[in-house]
């Protein structure tokens, strides 16, 4: 397996890589790394990559992106989602990082450092003229109380400040063990002496701070920004500070990065300006690394996506409950688009017994990808599966059956404008088999090479495929029976069905030879090895 590694990553993350037994680590730069990109499997990135369309189109094999850090702005998701590649990051690895430089932007600008640092370089000695504000006893608003948020608050608490905060999506409890009293966005903007954001870019806080909401704070706010460059209306910010509205601003992030020389921002006054580098520590550039390393291994080894961007994620815990079934939803969905008839148009999944009080997001998804995988020139999997279900129209529903002492099973039915197809299964000592066909009993161990036959049950019917098979040097491996209770409607035939699990793969002609008695229906090759 092959891991590119397309920029520079700690030493250590990189060594706990190369311990991986079988992996093919190739430790490159962003200017030099697309020549590996047509067989890897595992790609790491920091933000200098930028992994678009045309760079996952010339990676057929890839399976997973691991950014080293929190955002994913140099990933295209959408593009990443429609390859069925998972894109993964890390949350709060650098979160110390960044609270640590919004405080030290905060400390700036209430005593004018680099103001005062560059006059006494000049040869100056302005004490008057530097006179500072202390933080203590200013009303501190914090935007957003996520990883970074807390960390700004559990650090700003040492500078006796009053700290208030806005998160519509927070536990009220968190608030309070924070020592923070929580508050509408509206009042935090009104009361704070110093704003610092730290929210996600949605289409909801783009722009969140713009020349409305600066009109309602506080004269001589200062506001600091080490989240993202969209947040704030770039000239609505330029504005005030010339207008002294805002006292100064610190800013770690813009749009677009890097600001190009002499854009007007860069000639505001009061404003201090980094060019991105509040998670750029040592420290932290180490937490990520090793952090986005484990993650892929956890991902690569065991199937288990912590941090997940762009598909469901669950706990470990979660996935040791989940395991087993991920593999039987989809290799029963694969079967149904095996062997029903017509143009698919939904799926239903249910779940019964224990697995249907779980997080059957997978389940879902891979049952999915398994309807899916028959006729695509795109590879549907957990990734993409619930994207490209979009994309055709088709329907996807769930029903969870939990109660009753049932044995732990998942039915897949496959809806098509010619009926639908019912396939249920569970894991027996722990292998995905199936146990019904639409409602008739019969078992077999969904791997390998299958034959699915529909038959008018009469006899010969047995005797005509073992001699058809023999005939043409086709080993049986395993074959299950099954059969109607009772027929479709008064009078009509009873059917049965038959699974044969061969050696070898099925020629066309030995179906053809098959279907050649009267009372067979239908006789279809279930390949379920790949697509």
């Amino acid at each position: 397996m092959k891991i590119l590694v397309a920029e520079p990553m700690s030493p250590a993350a990189i060594q706990l890589l190369k311990q991986q037994e079988g992996w093919d680590v190739v430790v490159s730069n962003p200017k030099e790394y697309e020549p590996h990109l047509a067989d890897c499997e595992a790609m790491l990135v920091r933000s200098a990559v930028k992994v678009k369309a045309d760079t996952l189109a010339k990676a057929p094999k890839l399976r997973v992106i691991g950014r080293a850090g929190v955002g994913v702005d140099n990933v295209d998701l959408p593009a990443a989602t429609a390859a069925g590649v998972l894109v993964m990051n890390t949350p709060g690895g650098n979160a110390v990082s960044v609270a640590e430089h919004t405080l030290a932007l905060m400390l700036a600008l209430a005593r004018m450092i680099p103001e005062a640092s560059a006059s006494t370089r000049a040869g100056k000695w302005e004490k008057k003229r530097f006179l500072g504000n202390e933080l203590r006893g200013k009303t501190l608003g914090v935007v957003g109380l996520g990883n970074i948020g807390q960390e700004v608050v559990r650090r700003a608490h040492g500078f006796e400040m009053r700290i208030i905060a806005s998160d519509p999506y927070v536990n009220p409890q968190i608030a309070a063990d924070l020592g923070v009293e929580l508050l509408p966005l509206a009042a935090v903007l009104a009361q704070s002496d110093y704003i610092s954001l730290h929210v996600a870019l949605t289409p909801e806080t783009k722009e969140m701070i713009n020349s409305a909401s600066i009109a309602t704070m506080k004269d001589g706010v200062r506001i600091i920004n080490c989240a993202r460059g969209e947040l704030i209306d770039q000239e609505a910010l330029r504005a005030a500070l010339e207008s002294k509205k805002v006292a100064g601003a610190g800013l770690d992030v813009f749009t677009p990065e890097p600001l190009p020389e002499g854009h007007p921002l860069l000639g505001a006054p009061n404003l201090i300006a980094t060019p991105h580098i509040a998670g750029s520590t040592e420290e932290a550039q180490e937490i990520v690394g090793i952090r986005i390393v484990e993650q892929m291994v956890e991902y690569l080894r065991n199937g288990i996506a912590i941090n997940a961007v762009n598909m469901p994620a669950v706990s470990p815990e979660q996935y040791k409950a989940i395991g087993p079934y991920i593999e039987l939803a989809e290799k029963l969905g694969r079967f149904a688009a095996f062997v029903a008839e017509g143009n698919p148009q939904g799926v239903r999944v249910t779940y019964r017994g224990r697995i249907a009080e779980l997080n059957t997001n997978l389940l879902r998804n891979s049952a999915l990808a398994g309807a899916l995988s028959r006729g695509l020139s795109t590879r549907a999997n957990l990734v993409n599966a619930m994207q490209l279900a979009a994309q055709r129209s088709l329907t996807v529903n769930e029903a969870h059956q939990p109660r009753g002492g049932t044995t732990d099973s998942i039915q897949v039915e496959l809806l098509t404008d010619k009926g639908i197809t019912a396939v249920s299964g569970g894991v027996v000592m722990d292998k995905a088999r199936l146990l019904s066909i639409d409602g008739i009993p019969v078992e077999i161990t969904l791997a390998g090479h299958l034959v699915y036959m529909r038959n008018i049950d009469v006899p010969g019917v047995i005797g005509h495929v073992g001699s058809v098979l023999g005939q043409n040097q086709v080993n049986i491996a395993n074959f299950s029976l099954g059969r109607q209770d009772a027929p479709f409607s008064p009078g009509a035939p009873l059917y049965a069905v038959a699974l044969v699990e061969v050696d070898s793969a099925i020629s066309e002609t030995v179906l053809k030879q098959l279907t050649a008695h009267d009372a067979v229906r239908l006789a279809v090759v279930v390949e379920l090895n790949g697509n």
